[in-house]
């Protein structure tokens, strides 16, 4: 039986260049849908925001040019909070899947992996539990 589920990614790129945030947020998306088995129909709405040192272009193109066309999608700027990581693209995806909410794998790549190290997979080892000990 098919669930709504969020899934949570962030990828962290070297400067505010246009072809710089469109392979990102490009790299983003694709280790997202592959990761999780998605399918276009999957994805419900996906929701970008970008730290404040990126403004030369929008990460909703770059999902529009990888062909989701009839997802909605929304950019946003993230909260300016001192000493917070720069230049960093996150997304929120609303999803169909059968995957129970511990097997969806959000995806942390480059430098923003630091963000949610308590995410992080390695292939083959489930996630740890929260309370008991790590994988």
């Amino acid at each position: 039986m098919s669930s709504v589920r969020a899934i949570r990614g962030a990828i962290q790129v070297a400067r505010d260049d246009p072809a710089l945030i469109d392979a990102g947020t490009r790299l983003l998306i694709g280790e997202v849908i592959r990761r999780n088995a998605l399918a276009e129909d999957d994805i419900i709405s996906v929701l970008f925001t970008m730290t404040p040192d990126l403004v030369s272009r929008f990460p909703a193109t770059a999902a529009r040019d990888l062909g989701l066309t009839d997802v909605p999608l929304l950019c946003g700027v993230e909260i300016a909070v001192p000493n917070a990581m720069r230049r960093v693209i996150r997304l929120l995806a609303h999803v169909h899947t059968d995957r129970s909410p511990s097997d969806v794998e959000h995806v942390y790549l480059r430098g923003a992996t630091r963000l949610r190290p308590d995410l992080q997979r390695r292939p083959g080892v489930a996630p740890p539990v929260a309370g008991g000990p790590p994988a």
